[in-house]
């Protein structure tokens, strides 16, 4: 990496507690940070990938809300939060009483994201920066925060969630009405108005959607 990771996740966020979950405080970017406002160019310059760490998405918010609402879905079990990106769901499902936590990212700047967020919430979230579709179930509870914004990667998920149900885990998911949302492998458990940055979301409010993953389908 050029830039050290901790220095500049300190330096370019602040701590903010996301609107739907107040309970849990982040390394947070908002429209007061350069990071913000950096384009493509520009991280390619630092070496930073697209940090999609730094802002509390509509999916992720909703889940949150979802796991700290009903703790019996984590209690005592072994969660991995996949696509963690800055570790909002993970904290969640271990403040709300899982008994391990394994936040799953492949952009190694989410590593440091999830440790300071996992130390500003006084919680331990471990962190696998592999890519782990396909691999058979792991884990008891798996929670997924919004991650049907992209054909092919939808295409590789549905399978693979569709299996892990099949295995007997629990597949949660956080959806603001992404279009690649496989709605009809899976049924709807709560529903939010999730407040949210009208720059990232081109709205102000996500009617977002947690789903759980049929066991057949």
């Amino acid at each position: 990496m050029k830039t050290d990771p901790e220095s500049f996740i300190r330096a370019n966020t602040g701590i903010l507690s996301p609107p739907h979950v107040p309970e849990i405080r982040l390394h947070l970017a908002n429209e007061a940070h350069d990071l913000w406002l950096k384009t493509e160019e520009e991280l390619e310059e630092i070496g930073l990938p697209p940090p999609f760490w730094a802002f509390a998405w509509a999916g992720g918010q909703g889940l949150a809300r979802y796991v700290l609402d009903h703790p019996e879905c984590v209690r005592g079990r072994r969660v991995v939060d996949f696509a963690a990106g800055s570790g909002l769901v993970a904290i969640a499902a271990k403040m709300a009483g899982a008994q391990d936590v394994v936040a799953v990212d492949i952009d190694p700047w989410a590593g440091t994201a999830v440790r300071l967020n996992a130390e500003l919430n006084r919680v331990a979230v471990d962190f696998l920066g592999r890519n782990i579709i396909g691999r058979e179930r792991e884990a008891e509870v798996y929670l997924a925060g919004d991650v049907f914004y992209d054909k092919e990667f939808a295409n590789l998920l549905r399978p693979w969630f569709g299996a892990l149900a099949q295995a007997g885990a629990a597949v949660l998911v956080g959806d603001p009405g992404r279009s690649y949302c496989p709605r009809e492998m899976m049924s709807a458990l709560a529903t939010y108005e999730v407040p949210v940055t009208r720059a990232l979301e081109d709205s102000e409010v996500k009617r977002t959607t947690v789903w759980r993953f049929a066991e057949t389908g």
